[in-house]
């Protein structure tokens, strides 16, 4: 990959990963899990990076921090027209460097249990399953755990 100017990743396919800003919250509280305030919050925390594709926002990925120390993805989205275009892989592996440069070994995740696209496409990038909680969301549906070496 080449780096542009120390500020974001630019990989194949013409997509650049960079640190988000305060210019993309509308972009970034789009999926309303989150207060925008707590969303801009995680921006100024470094917690959340975002994928573009000439210029325009594509994708996202925002991450948590587990007991304030394990990385967790939060949450991962590509706009529907850029999905399996290799933004999610992007913004990966764009993660996965900031982590391993901040000293992190591993990198969890998750997907409800009755998810079967995105956790396919947790194991196609290098995740293993590594345990479930039952009934934690909402109409008792569970969510398997991933775990990625880093």
């Amino acid at each position: 990959m080449d780096t542009d100017s120390g500020f974001g990743q630019r990989g194949a396919m013409g997509i650049m990963v960079r640190p988000a800003t305060s210019a993309d919250l509308a972009f970034v509280a789009q999926d309303g899990h989150l207060d925008p305030n707590r969303v801009e919050y995680k921006i100024r925390q470094n917690e959340v990076f975002v994928a573009e594709r000439d210029g325009v926002p594509v994708g996202f990925v925002r991450i948590e921090y587990l007991w304030s120390v394990v990385p967790y993805i939060a949450l991962i989205h590509v706009i529907e027209q850029q999905r399996a275009r290799g933004v999610g892989k992007a913004l990966l592996a764009h993660l996965e460097q900031v982590l391993r440069d901040a000293g992190h070994s591993t990198l969890l995740s998750s997907s409800q249990v009755d998810e079967p696209e995105p956790q396919a496409w947790h194991r196609h990038v290098g995740f293993s399953e590594c345990g479930i909680i039952h009934g934690i969301n909402e109409g008792g549906v569970g969510e398997v755990f991933f775990r990625k070496s880093l």
